[in-house]
Formats: C-alpha cells, structure tokens, sequence
C-alpha cells in the first residue's frame, strides 16, 4: 500500500484527502440519487407514458379516419345509387306521364274525329231529306202540271197521291209490290 501512497503523492494526491473526497462523492451520489433522480425518472416515465399514449391515441385516430374516410365513401355510393333510382324512376314517371298524355290527347282526337263524323253524317242526313223534301215538291208540281192536261181532275188526284208514296218510299228505282 505503501507504494500506492508513493504513487499518489508522486502526483500530488494526498491519501486522507482522496479518501474524504471518495466519501463525500458517495454521499452526493447517495442525496442526488434519492432526492433528484427519482423524480426526474419518475418525470420521464410520465412524459414516455404520455408520449406512448398520444401515438397511440394517434394511431386510433388515424384507424378512425381510414374508418370514417370508407363510411363515408359507402355514403356517397349509398347516395349516388338512390339519386340514379330517383333519376330512373323520375325519367319512367315523365315517360308514364308522357304516354298517358299521348294516349288522352289520342282519344280526345277520336272523339272530335267521330262527334265531326256524327255531325256531318247528320248533316247529311238532313241535307238529304230537305232535297228529298225539295224533289218531291218538285215532282208533285211537274207531274200535277202533266197530269192535269191528260187526266181528270181526281184521276189525276189517285195518279198524284199514288207517285208521291212512291216517291216518298223511296223512288221508282226500287223494288215495289
């Protein structure tokens, strides 16, 4: 030991003082460990705790978004596929309505068409039975003004009552009894 002494004092160390300044660093190392590095590790424990938790909590986040971000793309083909059954069947009931139009205003022309037939049918009719009217008056004049210079006067009357029911029935052009 002796020559560690030697070799100490060689650089200046003194034996007493090196072991005091051994024994007062022990006691500084023993305060500091008790009183400074317990909390600062507790301290750093907290903060790696925390930082632990809020990747964590930014990991679910971004789970929550991938999440939400899917929700919301079957939101929009949800949306996207009612709005094109609303556009279809919108386009069908304008077509329906469309039809139903078409085949109304159809049936209104058919209608005025046959009320215009049955108007001029009718038309005719009586047009027909005025120049009926009109001939048998026109025959009865012609074959009075005839017979009266060949006939009698009530031969003429039988022979003039006997071609106007003729007339009248419908002509001489048909069939008689």
């Amino acid at each position: 030991m002796e020559i560690l002494t030697n070799i100490l004092n060689l650089f200046g160390l003194e034996t007493k003082l090196f072991i005091a300044q051994i024994v007062n660093f022990a006691i500084l190392l023993y305060i500091l460990k008790k009183f400074l590095y317990k909390p600062i590790a507790q301290t750093l424990q907290e903060r790696q705790t925390k930082i632990k938790q809020g990747l964590q909590d930014a990991e679910n986040a971004k789970e929550a978004l991938k999440v939400a971000d899917a929700q919301k793309v079957e939101i929009l083909k949800s949306a996207r596929k009612d709005a094109d059954k609303m556009i279809e069947l919108t386009k069908k009931s304008i077509q329906s309505i469309k039809q139903n139009a078409t085949e109304d205003a159809k049936k209104q022309a058919d209608e005025i068409i046959e009320t215009a037939k049955k108007n001029a049918e009718a038309q005719q009719e009586e047009a027909s039975k005025k120049v009926g009217l009109m001939s048998v008056d026109l025959s009865k004049s012609i074959v009075s003004k005839i017979l009266s210079e060949l006939f009698s006067e009530q031969d003429k009357n039988i022979v003039l009552a006997r071609a106007v029911e003729k007339i009248e029935a419908g002509g001489y052009g048909k069939a008689t009894n």
